[in-house]
């Protein structure tokens, strides 16, 4: 199956999980998270935390259904990631990716309204901000697609199809994301954050080290 995959996939292969890929601005990288998360922790702006755990997880359940569409099909997964990395997780997960992603959920929580009746362009404050980040995102993606280091393949997910990355690519993440900030109870945020985060654990274990296949 090896044989059948794209240009893109065996150039990611050759990077996933590979040792001795290093570079010291990781170590930055993960500070930035973790002094973010320790601010939120001082001011006990814990819908915020929750919110970008959330968004969090939520990619990671993304990146590992990512993983099994290239498992089934051994040719391409929906999008794969090569070029510079310390470590690549999974075939289009880097580290770098995955630490910004640890903190977007609560830069897009910053700049909601405290006020959730406002609206923008007549759309609710939530769902306008959420699109807009969309669009950015898969902006940026398709800037690095243009580069030559984030591959589409498939005619139904790609630039021709922005669309799909947009609903399904991101704006699920920050639905999921103001949908746990604003939930009134603790007990229920926990229930959710909880829920994914179990979901990737078992998904991970499963398909990673058990199975292999990601």
């Amino acid at each position: 199956m090896f044989a059948l995959a794209t240009q893109a996939t065996r150039e990611a292969e050759h990077l996933l999980r590979t040792p001795g890929l290093f570079n010291w601005s990781t170590v930055t990288l993960l500070a930035l998270v973790v002094y973010v998360y320790a601010v939120e922790v001082q001011q006990a702006n814990w819908s915020a935390i929750l919110a970008g755990l959330a968004f969090w997880f939520m990619d990671w359940a993304n990146e590992i259904a990512n993983a099994l569409v290239l498992h089934f099909n051994g040719h391409a997964a929906l999008w794969t990631v090569t070029g510079h990395t310390s470590f690549l997780i999974l075939i289009g997960l880097t580290i770098e990716i995955s630490l910004f992603f640890a903190i977007n959920g609560i830069v897009f929580v910053k700049v909601l309204p405290p006020d959730k009746a406002v609206r923008h362009f007549g759309i609710p404050n939530r769902w306008a901000v959420a699109v807009a980040l969309s669009l950015v995102s898969v902006g940026v993606e398709m800037l690095l697609h243009a580069d030559g280091v984030f591959h589409w393949y498939y005619w139904w997910w790609n630039l021709a199809s922005f669309p799909v990355i947009v609903v399904f690519g991101y704006l699920t993440f920050y639905v999921v994301c103001f949908t746990v900030y604003d939930m009134p109870r603790r007990a229920r945020q926990l229930q959710v954050v909880g829920g994914l985060a179990a979901l990737d654990l078992t998904a991970g274990l499963v398909f990673g080290p058990l199975l292999g296949w990601i």
